[in-house]
């Protein structure tokens, strides 16, 4: 393997809900602060934006693509003291309508090979994240 290989996180999930209520999720500051981080983002192609956690960390992203009700795709950067820990990936979403909601496909790519806790760290984080997503769109969010 060389070291130009990277590795994603891919998290498919079924969404009882048409693909406008999940895009709303997917875009909407107020509604990603429920599920995901207090963010500026707004979907705009090349508008960048932060993401910020609970535990203080920071994420820096830009948005790279935006099609309503199909597709969204931001980088996400995180910078570390550490520089193993660093990363520098790209989130897509694409939502694909079904006879009963909207398959949900999240793509995280960009981890390099050594770094195998990042990897699984964001494995665990987007199960939550998507689970926080569901829980949003049960209750309702507008």
């Amino acid at each position: 393997m060389t070291s130009t290989e990277t590795r994603s996180v891919i998290i498919e999930r079924e969404f009882a809900f048409p693909p406008e209520k999940l895009w709303r999720a997917l875009t909407q500051p107020h509604l990603m602060e429920e599920w995901l981080m207090k963010t500026d983002f707004e979907p705009v192609a090349g508008r960048k934006f932060n993401l910020r956690g609970e535990w203080g960390g920071v994420l820096n992203g830009e948005v790279l693509t935006v099609e309503p009700n199909r597709t969204l795709a931001y980088t996400w950067d995180f910078a570390h003291d550490d520089p193993a820990y660093n990363l520098s990936s790209v989130v897509t979403f694409t939502l694909t309508p079904t006879a009963d909601g909207t398959h949900l496909r999240m793509e995280q790519a960009g981890f390099r090979p050594d770094q195998k806790q990042a990897l699984g760290g964001a494995t665990h984080g987007w199960r939550q994240f998507l689970d926080n997503l569901d829980q949003l769109l049960v209750r309702g969010a507008e």
